[in-house]
């Protein structure tokens, strides 16, 4: 952890400043383990690793830590040598790298940071926020970026400062969260008058229950994570093959993509096809393993964003639903 972090954190229960206990540091003078103490309220909270926790390590998105933890390196661009994540990350905020100079930047839900990695190449400090240990695995990945600050929190009470960030981003998190539209509600907060949201979820839509996804998760978001995993690369030497042809075919590709669930991302000609297939696998079990997945109407966001003083809000065009607003002065 960089001291700089405690510019923007502070405790989340009652917003007191904290008191460092017992810190340890390595010889970059980055804290590796200590306590931060409240002093209004005295709750107490562990750096461990490098990072602090706000919550308990194991939780609802436990799948999410054994996810990212198992696949940290499949999607980050400067491992995998594509530019996938970054033309998505700048795609889905609208944000520029001139825009993003000097600013204080918070990823919400960072998973093994995927975004991270883009956000960070550029001139500003990024925070990730993950409830699940999967900011273990960011930690690795971003390990040589002293701008990247990775913190162990619920979004529902996310250890900030308000007011203390330029910019907030969520893409692909918010539907995974038990309550999608309190997750929404709590992100405006730590924003600064005129600062920037960016969100993508999954839509919801008149026929989304009916998604293949939805009918077989009924069952798989119940099983040993484990297991699951094991099943769907015992499977995908066989499903693979099959989605290669069904999901090509002209006019009835996206009729098999809703009836299979399965990832597998046939247009991606920057991906080599042994990518594909791993990027194959870790969706798959991404899409049948969490405990909750809760797409969201577009009105519905909205309404939420609005409600918290977000204003300026369009739809970019992408892949699901995707927000962008500013917070009122």
């Amino acid at each position: 952890m960089q001291l700089k972090l405690l510019e923007v954190i502070v405790c989340p229960k009652c917003y007191g400043e904290f008191d460092c206990k017992n810190l340890e540091k390595n010889a970059q003078g980055e804290v590796i383990s200590g306590s931060l103490e409240c002093v209004a309220c005295h709750s107490n909270y562990s750096i461990e690793s490098g990072i602090p926790r706000f919550v308990e390590r194991s939780n609802y998105a436990s799948s999410f830590g054994y996810q990212w933890n198992r696949f940290k390196a499949e999607q980050i661009d400067s491992l995998n040598d594509t530019k996938l994540s970054e033309e998505r990350f700048f795609s889905e905020t609208g944000w520029t790298s001139e825009w993003l100079k000097g600013k204080w930047i918070m990823d919400a839900g960072c998973g093994a940071g995927r975004f991270l990695d883009i956000a960070s190449k550029n001139d500003c400090e990024v925070v990730g926020v993950d409830i699940s240990n999967a900011v273990d695995a960011a930690s690795e990945n971003m390990r040589d970026r002293p701008n990247v600050h990775l913190v162990q929190a619920s979004i529902y009470e996310l250890p900030f400062r308000p007011g203390v960030f330029d910019g907030c981003y969520s893409i692909g998190v918010l539907q995974h969260t038990p309550d999608p539209q309190k997750a929404i509600q709590s992100l405006p907060k730590i924003l600064k008058p005129d600062g920037k949201i960016a969100v993508t979820i999954y839509e919801k839509r008149k026929f989304t229950p009916l998604y293949s996804k939805y009918l077989l998760r009924i069952f798989t978001r119940r099983l040993n994570k484990q297991s699951l995993l094991f099943a769907i690369k015992a499977l995908m030497p066989i499903l693979f093959p099959l989605t290669e042809v069904l999901f090509r075919l002209p006019l009835m590709g996206r009729f098999f993509m809703f009836i299979i669930p399965v990832a597998n991302y046939v247009d991606y000609s920057e991906l080599s096809l042994k990518q594909r297939y791993d990027w194959s696998i870790l969706d798959t079990f991404d899409m049948l393993s969490p405990e909750y997945d809760y797409p969201q109407t577009q009105a519905d966001v909205e309404a939420q964003l609005s409600s918290t003083g977000i204003i300026d809000i369009r739809r970019l065009n992408n892949g699901g639903l995707n927000l962008v607003g500013r917070k009122s002065i």
